[in-house]
C-alpha cells in the first residue's frame, strides 16, 4: 500500500471570488488614510487577509443549500430546533441560546453573573472576553502555565491552565469567584491547545470549591484534533467524540459560531442550570431577540448547525492544522521568531524578538502588522501591547507578549496564497531594522485596537 506525504485540501473549489492588486504606493496612501490601524483599512484594498478567522471562511454547498430550508418565523422556527439539537448532540448541555456572535454570549453571560469585584480566572482571556469582564468591574485573571508565557518553548499543550495557581485562587478568594473559565484553544497564547488531562483538573478543582466551570469553545474542534494527535491515549478516538468529553467535564460555554461553526455569523451561550439560563434568556431578549433566534436568521441557524457537523470531520481537521502548520514551518526555518509549537488557527510572529529596537510601549506590533501591509498587501492583526497593555485604571504596561497574528481564514487560501505570505514575511524580517515603533494619537477607552489611530515615531 502505497503512504503519501502531501495533505489535499479535503474539498473542491465551486466558486471563486477576485482579489485586487494593488502596488506599495496605493497601499502606503491606504495606510495612512487608516490612521495606521489596519482594522480600518477597506478590505478590498488587502491582498491576503488574515486578520482574523472569525466569519471568514468559505461555507460548503451544503451549508449554502441549508440556507434555504431557513424557517424565518419570530418564535419556535423548525431551524431553531435543528441548530438546537445538533449542539445538544455535541455539548449535553440542557439549554441552548443562540446569539448573533461569541462577544453577545460572553455580554449576556457575564452581565448575569457578575458583580464589581468579582474574578474570573481562564487560561487567558482574549480581548472582548476581558473587556466583557471588565466591564462589570470585575477582574479578569489570566492564570496560563508558565510554558505558556515563553513563545520559543515547545509544549505540547500551552494553553494549559496553571492548575496550582487556580487552586491558590479558589483558596484564597474563592469567594469572589462566581465561575471559571477555560478557552480552547488559547487564542491570545498563540491558538494552543488545552489538554484534557487538564479539562479534568480544572473538573476536580470546580467539584471541590462549588464553582461552575466554563469553556469558550470557539475554536472546541481544532482543540479536539491537538488532543487527538498530541495527548497519550486518544490516538483512536474521533474528534467528535474528544469534543462531546471536553463538553462534558464543563457546566456550560460560550461560542463563536463564526470559527469552528463554519459560517459567516452566529454563537450560542449553552449551559445546564435552570436559574443562569433563564436571567441569560431574558437579558437575550433585551439584547438579541427572542430566545428561538438570538439575534440570528433562520438560515444562519441553519447554516451554523452543517457547520457544526462539519467541523469535526477528521479530514477537514487534518488538512486544517497541516495548514497553519506549513507556514510556520516555513517561517521558523528561514529563522523567524514565532510561537511555537504551531497553533491551529494561526501563525503568531515574536515582534518583540523581532525588533528589539521598538520598546513595547511604542508597539512593535503595530510596527510589523504594518510593514507586512505596506510591503505585500497583507493583513495581519497585533496581539500585544495595545490590545493588551491598558489598565482598567488608564495606565498602560507592556503586554505579556508582543505578537502579530496571522489567522487563516477556513477553507479560503490555497498553498500559493501560504507560500506568499511566507516569503513575504521572511522578507519583511530581513528589513527589520528599519521599522520604527507608533504611538497612539486617539483612541477609545475600552477596545482600542479595533479604532484607535497611530503615528510613525520619528526616525
Amino acid at each position: 500500500m502505497l503512504h503519501f506525504k502531501t495533505i489535499i485540501e479535503p474539498f473542491r473549489i465551486k466558486s471563486v471570488e477576485s482579489v485586487k492588486f494593488t502596488h506599495r504606493e496605493d497601499r502606503v496612501k491606504a495606510l495612512a488614510e487608516a490612521g495606521y490601524n489596519v482594522f480600518r483599512l477597506h478590505a478590498e484594498d488587502v491582498l491576503v487577509d488574515l486578520l482574523t478567522d472569525s466569519g471568514t471562511g468559505a461555507m460548503s454547498a451544503a451549508q449554502w443549500g441549508a440556507l434555504m430550508q431557513g424557517d424565518e418565523s419570530y418564535a419556535g422556527s423548525r431551524s431553531f430546533y435543528r441548530f438546537r439539537d445538533v449542539v445538544r448532540d455535541l455539548t449535553g448541555y440542557r439549554h441552548i441560546i443562540p446569539t448573533h456572535q461569541g462577544r453577545a454570549a460572553e455580554r449576556i453571560l457575564f452581565h448575569s453573573v457578575l458583580k464589581p469585584g468579582d474574578v474570573v480566572p481562564n487560561n487567558n482571556h482574549f480581548d472582548t472576553t476581558r473587556a466583557n469582564v471588565e466591564v462589570e468591574e470585575a477582574e479578569a485573571l489570566d492564570l496560563v502555565i508558565p510554558e505558556g508565557r515563553v513563545p520559543s518553548l515547545v509544549h505540547p499543550f500551552k494553553g494549559n491552565i496553571d492548575l496550582t495557581a487556580l487552586e491558590r485562587t479558589l483558596e484564597a478568594d474563592g469567594a469572589r469567584v462566581p465561575l471559571v473559565m477555560v478557552t480552547v484553544t488559547n487564542n491570545t497564547g498563540g491558538g494552543q491547545p488545552v489538554s484534557l488531562e487538564n479539562l479534568r483538573g480544572v473538573r476536580r478543582l470546580c467539584d471541590r470549591f462549588g464553582k461552575p466551570f466554563f469553556l469558550d469553545a470557539c475554536r472546541f474542534a481544532e482543540n479536539s484534533y491537538f488532543v487527538k494527535v498530541r495527548e497519550e491515549g486518544h490516538a483512536g478516538r474521533t474528534p467528535k467524540s474528544i469534543a462531546q468529553e471536553m463538553f462534558s467535564l464543563a457546566d456550560g460555554c460560550t461560542m463563536s459560531a463564526k470559527k469552528d461553526g463554519l459560517a459567516n455569523i452566529g454563537g450560542f451561550l449553552a449551559m445546564n442550570d435552570d436559574g443562569w439560563a433563564e436571567r441569560c434568556r431574558n437579558l437575550l431578549i433585551l439584547t438579541e431577540g427572542f430566545p428561538t433566534y438570538g439575534g440570528l436568521a433562520g438560515y444562519d441557524l441553519e447554516a451554523v448547525a452543517r457547520g457544526l457537523e462539519e467541523v469535526v470531520e477528521e479530514p477537514y481537521l487534518r488538512y486544517r492544522i497541516r495548514s497553519t502548520e506549513y507556514l510556520h514551518e516555513r517561517l521558523v526555518a528561514a529563522g523567524v521568531p514565532v510561537i511555537r509549537p504551531a497553533g491551529g488557527h494561526a501563525v503568531y510572529i515574536d515582534a518583540r524578538a523581532l525588533l528589539p529596537h521598538v520598546p513595547p510601549l511604542a508597539y512593535p506590533g503595530i510596527a510589523l502588522a504594518n510593514a507586512l501591509y505596506v510591503e505585500a498587501g497583507i493583513r495581519g492583526v497585533e496581539i500585544g501591547t495595545v490590545m493588551f497593555g491598558r489598565r482598567p485604571d488608564g495606565t498602560e504596561a507592556p503586554g505579556p507578549m508582543d505578537l502579530v497574528r496571522l489567522a487563516i481564514p477556513r477553507r479560503v487560501y490555497t498553498q500559493s496564497h501560504i507560500d506568499y505570505v511566507a516569503e513575504a514575511v521572511i522578507g519583511v524580517a530581513r528589513m527589520k531594522d528599519r521599522l520604527r515603533g507608533y504611538r497612539i494619537t486617539k483612541a477609545p477607552a475600552v477596545l482600542r485596537h479595533f479604532t484607535a489611530l497611530f503615528e510613525p515615531l520619528p526616525a
